[in-house]
């Protein structure tokens, strides 16, 4: 087994769908216990194949979400109702059935131009954390995934706003996927107060090897951001976690 580079708590289950429900659990029980302090609690969500599991999950429950406010961790620059659009996936498997209030949804608007979309982003989350200056919002739970290549958010190796510490969100090209996006940078994801990662699937075990056991080098790792503390716990299958 490869000696992890910190201790980040890892819970290892057997398919992907017992992550989904382990980690529903956590986020659940997690956002209850910010209610529990304060008037109301943010969760900053990401896309992809494995959030759809996880959101299905949460909708089933009997959560109280009306104190809730959700946000995206990123999303690609199209229209909310297109089929590669993160919050799309979102509203099908847990906005709406969980009947999330629409003024609690903080949505990316991609259909904008990839530049205005970012900028109305930061906008939005200044203006619902009161953020003039100083400290970056920091999120109740923020749940991200990771990619075979160790990206996550919208954070892909060699990206140079992974060395931005300052701002909030930014348009950004993924040349991989030719694609334009806005996401969260990485001071905001540094500043969350838990963060949770949810990966699945034997194609990320290599990365997943990578981003715990490797010295730090967050443009050659981005998942390593805020991966590998005290704040981040991990969710993983056998088959992603069978390199370590």
């Amino acid at each position: 087994m490869a000696a992890v580079a910190q201790t980040p708590p890892l819970r290892i289950l057997a398919t992907a769908q017992d992550v989904a429900r382990d980690c529903a659990d956590f986020v659940l029980q997690t956002l209850a216990s910010a209610l529990a302090n304060a008037p109301i609690a943010t969760l900053a969500i990401s896309g992809g194949s494995s959030p759809k599991l996880l959101f299905a999950d949460m909708a089933r429950t009997a959560f109280d979400w009306s104190r809730v406010h959700i946000f995206w961790v990123d999303e690609r620059c199209v229209p909310p109702t297109d089929s590669q659009s993160n919050f799309k996936l979102a509203n099908d498997a847990l906005l709406e059935p969980a009947k999330i209030p629409q003024q609690n949804i903080h949505r990316v608007y991609g259909e904008l131009a990839p530049e205005e979309g970012a900028a109305r982003y930061v906008a939005e989350i200044k203006a619902f954390f009161g953020k003039t200056g100083g400290p970056l919002p920091a999120f109740d739970v923020l749940h991200r995934g990771m990619g075979p290549d160790a990206h996550t958010a919208s954070l892909f190796p060699g990206e140079p706003l992974i060395g931005n510490r300052d701002g909030i969100a930014a348009h950004v090209w993924v040349e991989k996927m030719k694609m334009d996006r806005v996401t969260l940078l990485p001071g905001v994801l540094l500043a969350a107060k838990h963060t949770v990662l949810q990966v699945s699937g034997d194609e990320k075990a290599e990365a997943v090897r990578q981003v715990l056991t490797e010295p730090e080098d967050f443009f050659r790792y981005p998942c390593q951001i805020a991966s590998r503390d005290g704040k981040a716990v991990w969710f993983l299958d056998r088959a992603a976690a069978a390199k370590l």
